[in-house]
């Protein structure tokens, strides 16, 4: 089962950047969206603590 778990840790980290660089591109073309940044921050949290879960 650990293998699941980092293919898992590594899927929510490219989520999480493609998440980031879609929301800069929206925020380019359209402007600043705050629901977008709160809904990536708490994306990269959620990956963040998969990555601190996945090291214990």
């Amino acid at each position: 089962m650990a293998g699941s778990t980092d293919s898992s840790t590594k899927t929510m980290g490219v989520v999480t950047v493609g998440g980031l660089v879609a929301v800069t591109a929206y925020t380019v073309a359209l402007g600043s969206n705050g629901w977008l940044w709160f809904g990536w921050v708490v994306l990269g949290l959620i990956t963040l603590a998969l990555v601190v879960l996945r090291q214990a």
